[in-house]
């Protein structure tokens, strides 16, 4: 992935939905740790359950477009999550479905949150927001979800139990930070 970074490809969606084909998304973890849960999303496009989110614009750096996209698709402000700051926890590369398939490289930061403050979904993008269980996949909704969403389960309660310090060393931070 450092390659493609580095490459001098376009990393960024010039036209939607799927140009370049290959192009950076983000994704918004909302983790309210009193009741160890996250929120999702039912997707209305993406006919999926997923976290909010969204395309990071050109030249945008991708921690002010989750900051954004948690605005324009909730109305809210969080702070970044105590254990994992303002770096990407977690990295995937995901072919979408649909007609207009395309490649997202989504970084997936993590904030924290409480599941009982008010937001306002933008019900043009969702159908449901829904609290889950971290520790209780059963407890989930049936439907779709992002293919790596267990691994990042597994990675994000490994985090929270206490299991290690987290790093991510993706070249996203301004020379100098």
């Amino acid at each position: 992935m450092l390659e493609w970074i580095d490459s001098g490809a376009q990393l960024f969606r010039l036209e939607k939905p799927s140009t370049p084909p290959r192009h950076l998304a983000v994704y918004a973890v909302l983790i309210d740790d009193l009741t160890r849960s996250i929120m999702i999303v039912d997707h209305l496009l993406a006919q999926a359950w997923l976290f909010p989110g969204g395309q990071v614009d050109d030249l945008e750096d991708p921690r002010s477009a989750v900051c954004r996209e948690l605005m324009e698709e909730l109305r809210i402000s969080p702070a970044f999550h105590p254990q994992t700051g303002d770096i990407p926890f977690f990295l995937t590369v995901t072919r979408t479905r649909g007609r207009h398939s395309h490649t997202d490289v989504t970084l997936w930061f993590c904030y924290s949150a409480d599941r009982n403050a008010p937001i306002t979904p933008d019900r043009r993008e969702f159908g449901e927001v829904q609290w889950v269980p971290i520790d209780d996949r059963h407890a989930w909704p049936d439907g779709a979800y992002d293919p790596g969403l267990e691994r990042f389960l597994g990675k994000l309660r490994a985090c929270l139990d206490g299991g290690g310090e987290h790093r991510f060393t993706g070249g996203l931070r301004p020379a100098g930070a």
